[in-house]
């Protein structure tokens, strides 16, 4: 299995990647944000020197209770910390991976968003990976980025971003997740993006009440079928907090490597986390005990830049 991404390949099966999160806002529910670029860069270069081979950065909080922003001032977040990153991984593209042989250097770049005009905006200046939260309604996001050869993550839910859905409820999440990913990955094809350009991301907590979440994970196998990469957002997740009785999302991260333990086991390829370091560690633990740490070898390729 293949992930096209901006001119890079990454080939499948290898140890799962870590995405780390760098929140270019004020509000993250986390508290983990920035609106200095600098500070997120070095954010970035931390997470990446603790194992990280994706950045996800987004530049709006998708906490349902503050106000969106306008396309405006997300555009210039996202420029502002772009640049610096793209400059930074210039700079460091001929040296070894700081984590293990197999990490992705430097690590690609994925923009979190969903708003088309944003996409628009800022997609020719870069990214290789678009974070779609907003479970693409159209292919106006999957045609940007085939126009740029940038893959795409879809994520599943329902209605818009940053509206509570605590109402919704499935009387099979696994049958509703096959049917939303075999309509989205029609769509895509339809756009002109590669099936290899997409990734599939189940939306935990998203649109789901706890008992979605947790039969996600437990019966993750099934998204195998579509043969593309599985991200799982599992760090500090709601679901966790409710199963452990914690508040408090920064104590969560001993039930998020619980999840990630989980994730790897069910085939995820690709996990999104707060804890890069601590996180990397597991992977690498569990990749090598399930057999593959004697497999760890450099699977980033060069490919052709799209036409």
């Amino acid at each position: 299995m293949l992930l096209q991404a901006r001119g890079r390949i990454l080939t499948f099966p290898r140890r799962p990647l870590i995405m780390g999160i760098v929140n270019i806002n004020d509000d993250s529910f986390c508290g983990d944000g920035t609106l200095d670029p600098c500070a997120a860069l070095r954010m970035a270069q931390q997470m990446a020197a603790d194992g990280a081979d994706v950045i996800d950065a987004g530049a709006e909080s998708a906490r349902t209770n503050r106000a969106a922003i306008s396309v405006e001032e997300e555009v210039q977040r996202f420029t502002s910390f772009m640049a610096a990153y793209q400059a930074w991984g210039a700079e460091v593209a001929e040296q070894p991976p700081a984590f293990d042989a197999s990490q992705v250097w430097p690590p690609l770049l994925s923009l979190n968003t969903w708003r088309p005009e944003v996409v628009q905006a800022v997609l020719p200046q870069g990214g290789d990976l678009l974070n779609d939260i907003g479970a693409l309604p159209d292919d106006r996001n999957a045609r940007l980025c085939a126009a740029h050869g940038a893959a795409l993550l879809i994520m599943h839910s329902v209605g818009l971003p940053k509206e509570r859905h605590t109402h919704v409820g499935y009387p099979d999440i696994m049958a509703e997740l096959d049917r939303f990913f075999t309509e989205k990955l029609a769509l895509c094809q339809s756009a002109g993006l590669p099936r290899e350009s997409v990734v599939l991301d189940p939306g935990i907590d998203f649109a789901k009440q706890q008992d979605d979440n947790l039969t996600i994970y437990r019966e993750l196998e099934r998204l195998q079928r579509f043969g593309r990469p599985v991200l799982l957002p599992v760090s500090r997740k709601t679901v966790i907090g409710e199963v452990l009785g914690l508040p408090d999302p920064l104590e969560r991260d001993a039930g998020t490597l619980t999840c990630v333990a989980r994730g790897v086991s069910s085939g995820a390829q690709i996990f999104r986390v707060h804890a890069v370091k601590q996180a990397a560690e597991a992977v690498k633990v569990l990749w090598a005990l399930a057999g593959g740490g004697a497999k760890l070898v450099p699977s980033l390729q060069a490919a052709s830049p799209p036409a």
